[in-house]
């Protein structure tokens, strides 16, 4: 072996390979073994894994190398997501209605606005853990931009679900009572029984036709739900507005001042929808201001032989608004109503299934044209059974703020606060509960000298059958009109207890098939 120029030759003075010897494992070839570290970050690989922390808390920290880190953000992250879909699962929506409570309701915006500061939080540090320093200066300007929309991006549906709680909160101080009114119900002691041990809750739903050209308040519409607390299942009972000569307790004021019933002196005055009114006019009768609603409310449970609990008064033209806020409502319309203007000349709501405006489901309850009283009750009733079947809890938390502001205005009640999460449970049940409805007109039960047993006899009776299974219809008469029902076999008016001849009702008399019919029948709902 000889070396020549520096290099090693063989024999022959041929060049040798170099032998590579085993390096110890402190020496370059180690070093060289050693993990790679992943490439720089980039603008778009900054946004990128940032973006990801969003829905992934510590997708950045473990990119980074920051696992311990990330990965505990990652488990936080599961275990929440776990946990809220447990709830889900193992609760009904009757279950959610807690949420309507007023400590709950804090609960949710203190939480809301905390999940918007650690999102925030999350946001920031996963920013910086990238190491966005090492872009260059352009790189920098465009990420600290983008994450700063992004951050504000992720603020917001907890900053949205903040302020519509807050907003329900608000309307519900608003419309709803406290305790301190003398004619509200104290609170139930037992909270696990906000009704206080009642089977049943009657609640008075007024329609008042309130407009610039007149004053006082006229209670165009009065319908009384009565509901069963354990399942549901409700009886719409409909009181015609001419409802002559009403009673009252001997509880009331009234009772004195019109023994015989509500100005029975007048032949074909004291009508049903005078009451309010009258009190509210006359304080000093009632023993005090602003007792319109407990005398109608009197007036009400003595004609049908019930305790009416609460009341709600919405102005006509408000509901209009809470229709148009849930998209419309779909109705059967039996045939043509004519609506507005002269005589029915502003349009025509055209026979068949139609989804209603909120002013086409105002007048098509309301319309005069070519119908009396009678007719316009059955389509009022309609038009509540369809609102309470087609304004689901998505449609009232997608257009909750319109909702809000509507019945901020135009609503009032004696419901007391307390009872707006019990009510929101009850108002679940009534929803897939059977709802049956009666209406007293003629020719069954005349309004002008009415039979005052006999319409409590109805009314007990319709509340027994709401208890039992739905049914078919006993005869094949029944109609599905909500405006002309079918004819009944020729009756005679069972007479009053006085004996007298039922007089001539101020507008034409319809028919009526006796006892309670399911909505779904009336009004093909």
């Amino acid at each position: 072996m000889s070396k020549r120029d520096g290099v090693n030759t063989g024999p022959g003075g041929k060049p040798r390979r170099p032998i590579r010897r085993p390096r110890s494992a402190s020496g370059p070839a180690s070093r060289s073994a050693a993990p790679r570290f992943a490439k720089p970050l980039t603008t778009a690989s900054v946004l990128g894994w940032t973006a990801l922390s969003a829905i992934v808390p510590g997708a950045a920290h473990l990119r980074a190398g920051h696992r311990r880190t990330g990965l505990a953000l990652v488990s936080v992250y599961a275990l929440i997501l776990l946990a809220a879909l447990g709830y889900y699962l193992t609760h009904s929506l009757e279950d959610l209605t807690a949420f309507a409570g007023d400590g709950m309701m804090l609960a949710v915006i203190i939480v809301a606005s905390a999940g918007a500061l650690a999102w925030f939080a999350l946001l920031v540090t996963s920013y910086v853990t990238l190491g966005p320093n090492r872009l260059n200066q352009q790189g920098q300007v465009v990420t600290g931009i983008v994450i700063g929309v992004l951050c504000v991006m992720v603020m917001s549906p907890f900053a949205a679900v903040a302020n519509t709680v807050l907003t329900l909160r608000g309307t519900i101080h608003e419309i709803f009572p406290s305790t301190s009114d003398p004619d509200v119900p104290v609170a139930a002691k037992n909270p696990e029984d906000p009704w206080d041990g009642r089977d049943r809750v009657n609640f008075l739903l007024i329609g008042g036709d309130a407009a610039s050209n007149r004053t006082g308040v006229r209670t165009d519409s009065m319908t009384v739900a009565s509901v069963d607390i354990k399942t549901g299942a409700t009886v719409l009972f409909s009181l015609p507005r001419n409802l002559q000569h009403v009673r009252f307790p001997t509880t009331s004021p009234l009772h004195k001042q019109f023994p015989n019933g509500f100005m029975a002196e007048l032949p074909n005055g004291g009508l049903l929808n005078e009451v309010w009114q009258y009190a509210s006019d006359n304080p000093q009768v009632m023993g005090g201001k602003n007792k319109g609603p407990r005398a109608l409310m009197d007036a009400i449970g003595q004609t049908l032989g019930l305790k009416i609990d609460y009341y709600a008064m919405m102005n006509m033209y408000g509901f209009a608004d809470l229709v148009d806020a849930i998209g419309g409502l779909k109705i059967r319309v039996e045939q043509d109503v004519k609506w507005g203007g002269l005589y029915g000349t502003a349009g025509t709501i055209k026979a068949g299934y139609q989804r209603l405006s909120g002013e086409e489901a105002l007048w098509y309850g309301r319309s005069r044209v070519n119908s009396d009283d009678f007719s316009r009750m059955g389509r009022q009733r309609c038009v509540i059974g369809a609102f309470a079947q087609q304004a689901t809890p998505a449609k009232i938390l997608t257009n909750f703020t319109k909702i809000a502001g509507a019945a901020k205005r135009l609503a009032q009640t004696n419901i007391p606060q307390h009872l707006v999460q019990p009510l929101a449970a009850l108002a679940v049940k009534v929803k897939d509960a059977k709802i049956t409805s009666l209406q007293f007109v003629p020719p069954e039960f005349y309004s002008g000298r009415p039979d005052w047993v006999k319409i409590r006899q109805a009314a007990r009776k319709a509340v027994s059958d709401s208890t039992r299974p739905a049914r078919q219809a006993k005869t094949a008469n029944v109609s599905a009109s909500p405006s002309v029902t079918a004819t009944s076999p020729s009756t005679s008016p069972t007479p009053t207890r006085t004996g007298a001849t039922p007089t001539q009702t101020p507008t034409k008399n319809g028919s009526q098939k006796a006892g309670a019919q399911s909505l779904e029948e009336l009004c093909g709902l």
